[in-house]
């Protein structure tokens, strides 16, 4: 029985392809496409790529066709992006027509199409967008200052004692951060519950919804009507995703609307919003933008803080430079905070290479074009998808010399003052689906960055025999990138300012 299922669906997937092939044949373009590797009839360019990290193989390309590229997989057009000067002039300049999101019918069949960084361009999104604006705005995210010192200082105290990876840490402090903001909830360190199962439906969301691993469902739509585990690997979990994802978006709602009636509510984003609207489907907007600024804030900026660790192991004149800032501009009694910002360009910098370094998310998000368009004499079809490549942002030599180079002073003018504000930085994307979290998300990295700056010296682990242990940038794949383990040491360099957060700590 199992090899005649089998043999059916191999009999579905010719006649598919055969069918795709035909329609392929049959288009044709008033303008030549952006140049790009010859296709293979029917799956286009889909051999060629590196399923791991695409952006590698996309940014190889762009070195050999140019800063717009046309790639093609199971007849669906790709059109990648390797310039921030057309990233901008499209993107941007044009957003009315790159504004919307393809369809991802993976994210749908994992339950994930609620996530407002994946909404097609609609009425649904400005309602979420709106949400986003009226309480991460830039002046309401600088109001949340207290609580982002608050959690920064648990955060540099858990490191100096750190026994587990940093992955567990920088997420308890992302995590406990934005769930306070969001519903008033005390997170219980890196093992709470909600920390847990977001964690796991993000690993395994972002091993499948990816434009490219979804072309196979887009192509040929029957195949999701198969069970789940023809597929093996990580397709095989899209039922638990699915319930992971309810269980995120029901369950801490559930528990500030009970908290509500019993007179026990934390101040909160979803209190807020509960204690004005009593409509059902206003409800699962709100659900939605709770769950989505939770799962994506929680996981970048934990990946932002690992990266930022290891460029401290590894460039330690850096670190050093950025404490000397501090203890100039901050006294050494006390901790710095939002207020002394303007005095810290450095650190500011830091934080704009972080992003540049190693972009967290090197290919952003997908959009897609809802009309045809002509750029530079190139004919971009209605429907194809367009992704930047971050990583070739990031790895433009013109742009950023010795580009592979952790190097913070590229972003200051020669009288020390930063180029651009952080919040313009290409890694929050771009036009209209620019990150409506992005203040929130720079103010609580800058935070923490300067709280450990401020008391901690980040260095190399030391084995048993007392040598020093090696560190080499070595990332992981997916949506989201961040450093593969490794190991370091945390060092107090700065008695009275831990003796402070101790204090702190002690009288909670």
């Amino acid at each position: 029985m199992f090899f005649t299922h089998i043999f059916a669906l191999g009999i579905l997937c010719i006649i598919a392809l055969v069918v795709a092939s035909g329609l392929t044949r049959r288009r044709v373009y008033p303008s030549p496409l952006p140049p790009g590797p010859r296709p293979l009839p029917i799956l286009g360019n889909a051999l060629q790529l590196d399923t791991k990290r695409p952006w590698l193989t996309y940014t190889t390309w762009g070195k050999i066709y140019g800063k717009i590229i046309h790639s093609q997989i199971l007849g669906i057009d790709f059109i990648i992006i390797n310039s921030e000067t057309v990233a901008r002039e499209l993107l941007d300049k044009r957003s009315a027509n790159y504004s919307t999101r393809p369809v991802i019918r993976t994210n749908e069949l994992a339950g994930l199409a609620f996530n407002t960084v994946v909404l097609p361009y609609g009425e649904t999104l400005r309602q979420h967008r709106k949400i986003f604006h009226q309480v991460l705005r830039a002046e309401v995210s600088v109001s949340y200052h207290k609580m982002y010192s608050c959690h920064a200082n648990d955060l540099v105290i858990n490191l100096l004692n750190a026994t587990s990876d940093l992955r567990q840490q920088t997420e308890a402090y992302t995590a406990s951060l934005i769930m306070a903001v969001t519903y008033g909830y005390l997170a219980h360190g890196h093992e709470d519950p909600f920390l847990t199962r977001a964690r796991e439906l993000f690993d395994i969301g972002e091993r499948i919804v990816s434009p490219e691993r979804d072309a196979m469902f887009t192509a040929f739509p029957f195949l999701e009507k198969l069970p789940f585990w023809c597929f093996g690997g990580a397709f095989g979990l899209m039922g638990r995703s699915r319930e992971l994802a309810q269980q995120l978006l029901n369950e801490p709602f559930d528990k500030v609307k009970a908290q509500i009636a019993d007179g026990t509510a934390s101040h909160s984003l979803v209190a807020d919003f509960l204690s004005q609207v009593h409509d059902d489907a206003d409800e699962d907007t709100m659900k939605a933008v709770a769950t989505t600024g939770y799962m994506t804030g929680m996981e970048t900026t934990a990946s932002a803080l690992q990266t930022f660790m290891l460029a401290m192991v590894l460039y330690p004149d850096v670190q050093a430079r950025a404490r000397a800032e501090i203890d100039q501009a901050v006294r050494h009694d006390r901790m710095p905070c939002l207020d002394d910002r303007a005095s810290l360009p450095y650190l500011d910098a830091i934080l704009r290479e972080v992003l540049r370094w190693y972009p967290l998310a090197p290919l952003g998000i997908p959009h897609a074009t809802s009309n045809d368009d002509v750029y530079d004499g190139y004919f971009i079809p209605k429907g194809a998808i367009v992704i930047v490549n971050q990583w070739a942002l990031s790895r433009d030599e013109d742009m950023f010399p010795d580009a592979s180079r952790f190097d913070p002073s590229r972003h200051l003018t020669v009288d020390g003052k930063l180029k651009e504000p952080f919040v313009h930085h290409f890694a929050f994307g771009h036009g209209r689906r620019i990150c409506p979290g992005r203040w929130f998300a720079e103010n609580s990295l800058w935070t923490a960055v300067s709280a450990i700056l401020a008391v901690l010296r980040i260095d190399h682990a030391k084995d048993s025999d007392g040598d020093r242990i090696e560190v080499k940038p070595e990332f992981s794949a997916g949506v989201v990138i961040r450093p593969e383990p490794f190991r370091c040491s945390f060092e107090s360099v700065n008695t009275a300012r831990e003796g402070h957060l101790r204090a702190m700590m002690n009288s909670k």
